[in-house]
């Protein structure tokens, strides 16, 4: 029996996908034997716009590695796939397409935008799959779902209903964060803080002296507020009126107290924006004051602004400092004003506050029962800082802005202005609503699924909500474990990004180097919530790895002449030992295994494979293999084949491809008819 030369993965690859696929064992209803156990990983939905990137690849390798593990062990493991429509992400991305297109979706009927990224996201749909596929990927796509299936919008439309009816849903007008580009509000979680440094404006404003970094928003401003004990300005009384010069023109002002200022910030005065601040909206709504709106929802300034109507912020502002400045009430200028601005996290444009009528959802009634769980240690986070971090934001929730002023996406019944559901708001009902909620054997079998992995970046996007929506709806935890990842970085440590030129994507090095090779790469020494620099030489060592495995396995294979398994075999004490090592080393991984401790496991069986059993024990018994001692040979033959056999069972769910390959070689006498549905080395 022998194996080819040299290992060609590009060959072997797409040919035992297929056989796993064709055998029917990615669907745990098929799996041989009956499972007493069940084991069940929900894939987090990838976004049907665009590729896989090494942060999929991750996600694949690490989900792959624990449901291929859990199967062969004996569970009935369910890895269930699914696409995330990805709302507003994803109607950014078809913008960029548009516009490369000399095209605007602002100039489209909504029908006819929603139907070219329906087609978009189709087409990317079926790509994606495929590149799951590459992944080596042993989930069962019979059950694959898509986050604007009929049921799974049912289930949503259920869940809004119910939020109704518990009156947690409310419609308001409230201030919300408004991305000008997008024309669209974002949740808090939606933007980025991005530290801008700009001037500062110190402006005589009556008496005062007010400091802003911005003087466009300041054209209503005719609320003074300062703090109740700051004894600056004890002789000025809460209502009391005050006629000044302005910028355009005398106005009158009143004066406010509130608690909100800080008297260690500039002068301990400000005027207030209400339209414009979220600070000064909540001032505003305590003392019911005056709103008003200077800045449109393009960003550009309203007719209160007088002579500047219509310019653009960046535009205008000079101009109004000049203005001011001829007045006299420009007291001095900070040049170098650092400060921290909210940004759309998908354009970067800085967001502008607006006050616009809303659907929000109260988050406290639905937080609380979160926060009794993860106290409790029902949900088991992996690192086990992330627990902290979720409470945290849990305590501290405030109300969710779920619509949305886009056209792809879940329509919010009956809204007037044809929104749509915040994307996570569907995604945040995945667990349960994925497998056919309210009712059917998956959710009686599977539910609450076993792990959630996804990246440390959404705890809050999405692990926080999950939590809450399912507690509210099955009054079950929708996972027992969550285990977070890194984001993946260049080699440098550097953030990939288009802009840098530094993306790298995991199909060009699959075709280089192997799946096997990238997926090793991924796991080894890569521990959980800590980023991983993707360094190409680091998979071109794991492709040495594979290369070795094969020519180890090619001369077991070899060598096994006048062998037959089952026959009897005397084995030396040294044999017993090696044997009893390496159940050793297998006890150690598997422990490793069921401790979430992939980055370890996939090290020692490395170590183990390569160092002992190919540096070592293959070259200590090739005197006995070439001896005339045919009861040696046959215990020599007998120790490497057992060996082999041990280790790749245990490389399986991190090398899939070259393991199952070599194993289908293998003159066994009681294997199973694919690697994958092998029983694991311990019991």
């Amino acid at each position: 029996m022998e194996l080819p030369t040299q290992y060609n993965a590009k060959e072997v690859e797409d040919k035992i996908y297929q056989l796993w696929e064709k055998s029917g064992f990615f669907d745990p209803d098929n799996l041989p034997n009956k499972k007493s156990r069940s084991f069940c990983i929900i894939m987090p939905p990838t976004n049907a716009n665009g590729n896989l990137h090494a942060g999929h690849a991750l996600v694949m390798t690490i989900e792959d590695i624990m449901t291929r593990y859990k199967r062969m062990r004996g569970y009935k493991a369910l890895w269930l796939p699914g696409l995330d429509h990805a709302g507003f992400e994803t109607q950014v991305v078809y913008e960029k397409k548009l516009e490369k297109e000399g095209r605007s979706r602002f100039k489209m009927q909504p029908e006819e935008l929603y139907k070219e990224i329906w087609n978009f996201t189709e087409e990317n749909s079926k790509n994606i799959e495929s590149q799951i596929k590459k992944m080596g990927a042993s989930c069962d796509w019979s059950r694959k779902k898509f986050t604007l299936d009929k049921d799974i919008v049912n289930t949503v439309y259920k869940t809004f209903e119910k939020l109704c009816k518990d009156n947690l849903i409310y419609k308001g007008k409230k201030i919300i964060n408004w991305c000008p580009k997008h024309q669209t509000s974002l949740s808090d979680l939606e933007t980025a803080d991005t530290e801008k440094v700009d001037k500062f404006y110190y402006l005589k404003y009556g008496p005062f002296t007010i400091a802003t970094a911005r003087p466009e928003t300041k054209f209503g401003d005719k609320y003074v507020v300062m703090h109740p004990k700051d004894k600056r300005y004890k002789d000025y009384k809460e209502g009391q009126k005050i006629n000044l010069e302005w910028i355009n023109g005398p106005i009158t002002a009143t004066i406010i107290k509130d608690n909100a200022i800080d008297m260690d910030f500039g002068t301990g005065v400000m005027t207030i924006t209400p339209w414009h601040d979220a600070v000064d909206f909540e001032i505003a709504e305590r003392h019911n004051l005056e709103k008003e709106q200077i800045i449109d929802f393009q960003g550009r300034l309203l007719p209160i602004a007088g002579e500047f109507e219509g310019m653009k912020i960046l535009e205008a502002r000079p101009k109004i400092i000049e203005k001011l400045q001829a007045k006299g009430l420009v007291q001095k200028v900070e040049e170098n004003y650092k400060h921290v601005t909210k940004t759309c996290y998908k354009c970067g444009t800085m967001i502008e506050p607006q006050i616009k009528e809303q659907w929000f959802l109260k988050m406290e009634p639905l937080a609380k029962p979160a926060i009794k769980a993860i106290e409790k240690n029902q949900i088991k986070f992996i690192p086990g800082h992330y627990k902290k971090i979720a409470l945290h934001w849990l305590k501290n929730i405030i109300d969710w802005n779920i619509s949305r002023q886009i056209v792809w996406g879940i329509p919010i019944p009956g809204d007037q202005e044809h929104q749509v559901f915040d994307t996570w708001f569907s995604s945040g009902q995945w667990p349960y609503a994925s497998l056919g909620y309210p009712k059917s054997n998956d959710l009686k079998t599977f539910y609450p699924t076993d792990v959630m992995e996804t990246g440390g970046d959404l705890i809050f996007f999405w692990v926080s909500r999950m939590i809450m929506f399912s507690l509210y709806n099955t009054k079950k935890i929708p996972f027992k474990n969550v285990y977070m990842h890194g984001l993946v970085l260049d080699a440098k440590g550097q953030k990939m990004s288009k802009s840098k030129g530094n993306v790298i994507n995991p199909l060009d090095l699959i075709e280089k180097f192997g799946t096997d090779a990238l997926r090793m790469g991924l796991v080894v020494g890569n521990t959980p919530g800590t980023s991983l620099p993707l360094d190409e030489n680091k998979i071109k060592g794991y492709r040495n790895f594979a290369t070795k495995i094969w020519n180890a396995s090619r001369f077991v294979l070899m060598n096994l002449n006048g062998y037959q398994d089952g026959q009897k075999i005397i084995l030396s004490a040294k044999d017993k030992k090696l044997l009893k090592d390496f159940e050793k080393t297998a006890k150690g991984i598997t422990k490793d295994m069921d401790d979430f401790k992939f980055y370890i496991a996939s090290e020692k069986i490395y170590h183990y494979f390569w160092h002992t059993f190919c540096d070592k024990i293959i070259e200590e018994q090739k005197p006995r293999l070439n001896g005339e001692n045919q009861k040696e040979k046959n215990a020599s033959q007998y120790l490497l084949l057992t060996l082999l056999s041990g280790s790749l069972k245990i490389l399986h769910p991190f090398m899939p491809f070259i393991t199952e390959e070599i194993y289908q070689q293998l003159p066994l006498k009681n294997k199973q008819k694919y690697l994958m549905v092998e029983k694991w080395i311990i019991p």
